[in-house]
């Protein structure tokens, strides 16, 4: 399940929210043009280790960035590193999808610090789990996690438009798929597999998230908010489909989406683009092929735990 919207809309602009998501890709861009070596001894230099973080280990001269008794800060520095696109790009997208509802409910400021104390609590609870380990923590997913456990509460029957195969576009409460989302980080955790991923800091966030979200949202809005009463709990529409034997409109709960997709086809029919182009056999221009390119994931710098 890939969640794309949700049907919630916003008072306010999440200034918070998009800021975030900008310092993410920014901090990521500029340490992937380090190359591999460069961008792994930022992960050691910026990201929560355990053990320096309880004092069992010091960092060496060469590496150490924060002066001595301030390692601490590193759990801060560690949201903002990413081990991959497909890292990256997750965890920006929960967050572009739960986050701007969140920070409506609390306001901007009150926002930011809530996202950076799920975030110390996910890295905490982490590295409690084993204070000895000096494997770097690095990722947004700790902080996201405490987003998701608010949303959880505050909006559990708002509809979340999922992608199944990139073909067929499910309605379903949040109530679902953020309860789904959770069940799997233990089911992951339980399963013992070493697969560099900090599920224990995906839990500590989801609840330290539930835990201060009443004392973080606004006072007059209330935990557990309903949905729209006109959209049933779940649906499945195919875009772009009607059915088969009749020409029956889209259900009440995907007209808003055809909506839009109509709307950005006609934007691109008025200006030309994509299949209602105007030229529709353009002289194509000289050029070269492009030749095949191996892509090789350099060996030794997978010891850093993603989260």
């Amino acid at each position: 399940m890939l969640p794309i919207k949700d049907n919630n809309p916003t008072t306010i602009t999440p200034w918070v929210t998009w800021a975030l998501i900008a310092l993410n890709v920014v901090v990521f861009v500029a340490t992937v043009t380090l190359g591999p070596h460069g961008s792994f001894r930022v992960s050691l230099q910026y990201g929560a280790i355990p053990a320096v973080l309880f004092g069992h280990v010091d960092m060496p001269p060469q590496l150490a960035v924060f002066p001595g008794g301030m390692e601490f800060f590193s759990i801060f520095t560690a949201m903002f590193l990413h081990g991959g696109w497909m890292h990256l790009g997750g965890n920006m997208l929960y967050l572009w999808v739960f986050g701007n509802n969140v920070e409506d409910a609390m306001g901007h400021l009150r926002f930011l610090v809530f996202y950076l104390l799920c975030g110390v609590a996910a890295a905490l609870g982490h590295a409690l789990a084993d204070t000895t380990s000096q494997i770097p923590m690095i990722g947004a997913s700790g902080a996201l996690a405490g987003v998701l456990g608010a949303y959880f509460l505050l909006y559990p029957k708002a509809r979340i438009l999922v992608w199944f195969f990139w073909v067929l576009v499910f309605y379903v409460p949040a109530v679902f798929v953020l309860g789904f989302w959770i069940v799997m980080q233990f089911v992951n955790l339980g399963s013992g597999a070493d697969d560099g991923i900090a599920w224990l800091a995906h839990i500590a966030g989801f609840l330290a998230g539930m835990a201060l979200i009443p004392f973080f949202k606004h006072r007059n809005l209330p935990l557990w908010q309903g949905g729209p009463k006109q959209q049933p709990a779940f649906g499945v529409w195919r875009p772009g489909r009607r059915g088969r034997a009749t020409s029956n409109p889209p259900p009440p709960w995907a007209q808003a989406y055809e909506q839009e997709r109509a709307a950005r086809h006609q934007k691109m029919r008025q200006g030309g683009f994509g299949p209602w182009g105007k030229a529709q056999n353009p002289t194509p221009k000289p050029g070269i092929g492009v030749p095949k390119v191996a892509l090789v994931r350099p060996q030794g710098d997978d010891d850093e735990t993603a989260s």
